[in-house]
């Protein structure tokens, strides 16, 4: 609570003015009470002012409960206790880091049931984390550090980047933390130092201290939480990789980093032999400068491992890595591992660091308090993250040179051979395509590549479309230097992107005609396709040509000129067909009336009278129940009758006049099965040239009847299509 002591204004002079001043301590056992009571000052002058003082008492539940920690950091509580260690062995030894010595030890629990989470091939199952014990050889909890612990956001160590809430951070994680240390006083005496702290006790001592045997300090981080247990890595080596990340800074610096190890019951690592492991060696240190402000970038090869297959940028801050960023494909030819003439594949990795981040981090640092981007305004010149990044990708491509360039020529060939064998539709425009950035990882999936070179595709023809209306918009004034250099890089680029357009068309072909003949043979039980199946693949079930648009269906298969139509209905019954007007709840599978010779008309809608009808029927492959009332053939001729009687509509609403004049088609797809034979021979149809198929003319209905086998049709379409293949290189049989 804020208060303050009124007094009595003199009626001459100024308005009274209590001052109030606060200072911030963590409540403890440790703290005399008395620097919580409020006390008045002496009086300020003439002026009959009083000044009051007021310690603020800060509640550490409430500070510990709004402090952040993300579950994917689980491990930052310890993280922080390690760094502590090392700046504890730094201001024991100086630069001298070899005498130094840090142990983590893996705490695990005897009674739970053991972690399966992370069991692999030769690995063996591992008793949950229940906390870690932390012992460095370092100066100690003297009396300054003691005095810095107690004090919430402590500025001790402020010039190391230090913010005071690291301790904060492990109450979030852990139940409580139990701290035994020793330090020499200024005499060269040993002295013990032991205590507790918790949420609950904050601060308080743990019973008389041990005669200490050297200087040092444990930390023991205890009752790890399950929601931080369970997100947090499992095993020692992970573990020892997690703190050799994090803490790599101080093994890169002069003098390196001291001995180093993680260990629990079954094994340790020493972090000193994974900067051997790990690490190919250092490249150029160098250093860039983004509006004013220095980054200094220490870039490493790092061997390959499973972890550490893609590039990334460590954010430092404060001698710690706040934040990880995969540069995978941030910089062309930059995708998982490299490698130049003097090395093995690696990894690249850089760790980047400044005064500037130093100043910005977060007091959790789990980010920084900078912006991502910031508007292009002049009189705006603050630093953003995509500054900073755009000149570390810069310099990292500078860096880099050599293996990138063998990365990007090695990607091209990967493209060049995805586009001859498996996608021809981009080879009129790859030379176009390349420019705008296509370097892609040489492992890279045909599906990822293919959406790749999709969207630059989208990219040109929307770069086209928009210098199209420049170069068009310019025809008719007076057309200034350089136009038709211009119109004619327009009009070769549209070029390109029409032959694109028409391989995708060819492609697609092959592709449909591929999925048909695979659909028309039998599987392994001797079961044939059912007849949706295929009739889906010539036309959507259930849907009519104002649903889906003509470039849904497949029909040129059986015919070319069925892509031009007015209305096109599919297995819908006749009902409701607005085309036929009729009550029948039988269904054709196809009807379409026909507008090949009157283009404009397709384009309108239609116009009256109807051009010509087509009725299309599908079968099962090889089915064999042809008969008298399963007549596929008199099937089709019922439906043309119905058309022809008049008395309906177009689909766009106009009545069709009764007539006997237009053409009618009707199509059978059905396997020459005995009994569908016999129903040709019924029907006075003649059999085709090669014996795969039968056609005649029936003249009451005045329709053309075609009866054709799955492989005819499919031979058929191959032939008509094959020099468009071969000129794409795709294979036309």
């Amino acid at each position: 609570m804020f208060g303050k002591k009124r007094g009595k204004a003199k009626k001459a002079g100024p308005p009274v003015h209590d001052d109030l001043v606060v200072s911030g301590v963590l409540p403890g056992k440790f703290r005399p009470p008395s620097t919580l009571c409020s006390r008045p000052a002496d009086r300020v002058g003439g002026l009959g002012a009083r000044r009051w003082t007021m310690a603020l008492t800060t509640s550490l539940a409430g500070r510990v409960r709004n402090t952040s920690l993300p579950k994917s950091h689980a491990l930052l509580p310890l993280l922080e206790a390690v760094v502590n260690a090392i700046q504890a062995i730094d201001a024991r030894f100086g630069d001298d880091a070899e005498p130094g010595r840090l142990s983590i030890r893996i705490r695990r629990s005897q009674q739970e049931a053991v972690d399966f989470s992370h069991v692999g091939p030769g690995r063996a199952a591992l008793k949950p984390i229940v906390g870690f014990h932390v012992d460095d050889n370092g100066v100690g909890f003297t009396p300054e550090n003691m005095t810095s612990f107690e004090t919430l956001d402590s500025d001790h160590k402020a010039d190391m980047g230090c913010r005071g809430v690291g301790r904060l951070l492990w109450l979030k994680a852990f139940d409580r933390v139990t701290v035994r240390s020793a330090y020499e006083d200024e005499a060269g005496c040993l002295n013990g130092r032991q205590f507790r702290f918790s949420v609950q006790g904050e601060v308080e001592p743990d019973g008389e201290a041990d005669t200490p045997a050297e200087v040092g300090t444990t930390v023991s981080l205890d009752g790890f939480k399950r929601p931080f247990q369970q997100s947090a890595l499992k095993t020692v080596e992970a573990i020892a990789r997690e703190v050799f990340e994090h803490c790599i800074w101080y093994f890169l610096r002069p003098g390196g980093a001291p001995d180093i190890t993680v260990a629990d019951d079954d094994g340790a690592v020493s972090l000193n032999s994974l900067m051997h492991d790990f690490v190919y060696s250092d490249m150029q240190r160098t250093s860039i400068d983004v509006k004013g402000e220095r980054f200094d970038m220490v870039s490493l090869r790092l061997k390959s491992s499973p972890r550490n297959l893609a590039p990334r940028l460590y954010w430092c801050a404060a001698n710690r890595v706040v934040m990880e960023e995969n540069l995978t494909s941030k910089v062309p030819g930059l995708y998982g591992r490299l490698r130049d003439a003097e090395s093995s594949p690696f990894t690249y990795v850089c760790y980047l660091s400044s005064d500037f981040l130093d100043s910005h981090v977060r007091a959790d640092r789990t980010a920084f308090d900078i912006s991502e981007r910031v508007p292009g305004t002049p009189l705006i010149e603050d630093v953003s993250m995509d500054d900073i990044r755009e000149s570390v990708l810069k310099e990292v491509e500078s860096i880099l040179a050599g293996p990138l360039s063998a990365a990007r020529e090695e990607g091209k060939v990967r493209v060049h051979e995805f586009v001859s064998n498996r996608a021809p539709r981009y080879r009129p425009v790859l030379s176009r395509l390349e420019p705008l950035g296509v370097t892609v990882d040489p492992s890279i999936k045909d599906h990822d590549l293919e959406l790749l070179l999709h969207s630059n595709l989208q990219k040109l023809e929307a770069s086209a479309l928009a210098e199209g209306h420049a170069v068009l918009g310019e025809a008719g004034s007076a057309q200034p230097e350089g136009y038709d250099e211009r119109l004619a890089r327009y009009l070769n680029t549209v070029t390109d992107i029409n032959q694109s357009d028409l391989a995708a068309y060819v492609s697609r072909r092959r592709t449909i005609l591929d999925v048909l003949s695979r659909q028309i043979r039998s599987d392994d039980q001797g079961r044939y396709s059912r007849e949706d199946a295929i009739h889906s693949l010539l036309m959507p079930m259930r849907t009519d040509s104002n649903e889906i648009g003509t470039e849904a269906s497949n029909l040129w298969i059986i015919d070319e000129r069925l892509a031009f139509h007015d209305y096109l209905a599919s297995d819908k019954t006749l009902k409701s067909m607005p085309i036929t007007g009729s009550d029948s709840t039988r269904e054709p599978d196809l009807l379409s009336t026909r507008l090949v010779g009157s283009p404009v008309l397709a384009a309108e809608g239609g116009t009256l009278p109807l051009p010509s009808i087509v009725v299309i029927e599908v079968k099962r492959p090889m089915r064999n129940d042809a008969s008298e009332d399963k007549d596929p053939i008199q099937q089709c001729l019922d439906y043309v009758k119905r058309v022809r009687a008049g008395g309906v509509k177009t689909a766009l609403g106009r009545p069709i006049p009764p007539t006997r004049e237009a053409p009618a088609f009707c199509y059978v797809l059905a396997d020459l099965t005995k009994t569908m034979v016999d129903r040709c021979e019924y029907a006075g149809l003649r059999p085709t040239h090669d014996g795969m198929g039968y056609f005649g003319f029936n003249e009451p209905c005045k329709a053309y009847i075609e009866v054709a086998s799955f492989d005819r049709i499919v031979n058929a379409a191959t032939e008509r299509n094959r020099a468009f293949f071969d000129k794409l290189g795709l294979p036309s049989s």
